[in-house]
């Protein structure tokens, strides 16, 4: 069986920021039964020299919407980064799952080899398609949709490993 460019990517981001915005919702959930400010919870982190959790959200959702739109070889849609309140949050991952449905798979099927380059603090960092999605990518998505869950799950928010994979 073979597995496509398109299948590698946008069902898996789908899933990973679907999931990201149900973990929230139990982090809210905690936030509201415990009568503490949300704030609080919004900057949180695991550790001094680690971003928040609305860092961690947004990050997850460039590397997918950014990820979908370099595979098709478009300029990627551009977030603001404002976000400061879990409605906002919830409504910056309806945006990106909104974004990337538009991605057909003719647009990112056949990107194994595109040429695409990044300009990092640390210089230009240069990918051809398919390491992009497999070794950038894909793990930064998860790197980050992990990191905001570690937070509440830190924080006393009710989760559990099946809230993070979700259900098939």
């Amino acid at each position: 069986m073979t597995l496509s460019m398109y299948q590698a990517s946008v069902p898996v981001f789908l899933r990973a920021l679907s999931n990201l915005q149900h973990v929230l919702r139990k982090g809210e959930a905690h936030a509201e039964a415990r009568k503490y400010e949300p704030s609080l919870l919004l900057q949180s982190r695991l550790t001094p020299d680690m971003l928040p959790l609305t860092r961690q959200v947004q990050i997850a959702t460039d590397m997918a919407k950014n990820g979908c739109a370099r595979l098709a070889g478009v300029e990627p849609l551009k977030f603001e980064d404002n976000e400061s309140s879990f409605d906002e949050l919830h409504k910056r991952i309806e945006r990106a799952i909104e974004y990337i449905k538009n991605f057909k798979p003719d647009q990112i099927d056949g990107s194994e080899t595109r040429e695409i380059t990044l300009k990092m603090r640390t210089g230009e960092q240069h990918f051809e398609g398919q390491g992009y999605l497999l070794h950038f990518v894909i793990p930064n998505l998860f790197f980050h949709c992990t990191t905001a869950y570690a937070i509440l799950r830190q924080a006393g928010a009710d989760l559990g490993k099946t809230d993070f994979i979700g259900k098939p």
